[in-house]
């Protein structure tokens, strides 16, 4: 199948791409570059440089091309920043959707697979997490994703739009060659933050709260390997062939790992010691979140590679210790 992958130059939509083309299908990379990275992918995989909001490009791209399904990776994820600048949220990740799907309909495609979020749960009434539990975000940023699904419902009612819906816990690692990972500015995410402390090339790592209700006292969160993010993407693709499937799935391992867990990991496969400054906790930051993904699993038949911290641990120090500067030394 001919897959346009909307923010394939992103983090999870590079990895997704690579995938892509291994399981025998045709990516084809839209992205506008603001966070992305032209280095995350490979020539000659066809590449454009373009934004949402030019309809009538995206349109001729989807007709040129012959799409026969779109996913859509590209939005803006800080959550801190999503409160404080939501119109910015709101202006891409909502109405840039919106004409996407303007000019999948115009193009006539009708096959959509979306990156969604857990932060869609807000703070989950129970643990783990699955499918059914009220949807309450938050913070802005889960909202967006939220208005996206809804609006996703109301396009396969009217229009006969399959999609799917993936929630993902925390994203992490990077590809098992060590080609692609994350490499992201500013970079918020626990695991790289760590690397970096433990190279020296980035501030003493900050701890923040370690008086949560968690044995060790600090937050457990739901680490999932981006390529096995990318694998359930791909493994949807025949649930889709009929008119108005919507479907909803959590992607995580359901095993948290709590952030000392993290640390010791990062400490166990360097062999470097992460220099850390403990700090109070942040607003907002529910002390436990995992998933339940056994809807993925006996429908797709999704597995996770990656199954312990220490595994996805692993891929991220070969790609930051061989990479001290992301994508910069690549040609755009």
């Amino acid at each position: 199948m001919n897959v346009l992958v909307v923010g394939g130059a992103g983090y999870i939509g590079s990895h997704c791409v690579r995938q892509l083309a291994a399981a025998g299908h045709r990516p084809v990379v839209l992205d506008n570059l603001v966070y992305g990275h032209r280095g995350a992918v490979a020539r000659p995989v066809p590449f454009y440089e373009l934004g949402l909001g030019d309809g009538e490009a995206v349109r001729n791209i989807l007709e040129k091309e012959e799409i026969g399904l779109v996913m859509h990776f590209a939005a803006f994820c800080y959550v801190g920043e999503s409160v404080t600048d939501p119109l910015k949220y709101y202006l891409n990740n909502v109405g840039a959707t919106l004409q996407l799907f303007k000019s999948m309909l115009g193009a006539g495609v009708k096959q959509f697979v979306f990156s969604s979020t857990c932060a869609t749960y807000g703070v989950p009434g129970r643990l783990p997490i699955t499918e059914d539990l009220p949807q309450a975000p938050i913070n802005p940023y889960g909202q967006t994703k939220l208005d996206v699904e809804n609006a996703l419902k109301a396009l396969a009612h009217a229009h006969g739009l399959s999609f799917a819906v993936f929630r993902y816990f925390n994203a992490a690692g990077a590809s098992e060659d060590g080609m692609i990972g994350e490499d992201h500015d500013p970079e918020t995410h626990l695991i790289p933050l760590a690397i970096e402390a433990a190279l020296g090339r980035g501030p003493p790592l900050r701890l923040f709260g370690t008086d949560y209700p968690t044995p060790d006292g600090t937050c457990l969160r739901d680490y999932v390997h981006v390529d096995d993010l990318s694998r359930a993407h791909i493994a949807v693709f025949g649930r889709l062939a009929t008119p108005g499937a919507h479907l909803f799935y959590n992607l995580g391992t359901g095993r948290p790992s709590s952030n000392r867990e993290v640390i010791r990991a990062v400490e166990k496969i360097s062999g470097r010691k992460v220099p850390l400054v403990e700090a109070p906790r942040r607003a907002g930051d529910p002390p436990a979140l995992y998933a339940d993904s056994g809807l993925a699993q006996r429908q797709l038949g999704w597995k996770v590679k990656f199954p312990d911290i220490e595994s996805i641990v692993a891929t991220a120090w070969n790609w930051h210790s061989t990479h001290p500067k992301g994508y910069a030394d690549r040609n755009r």
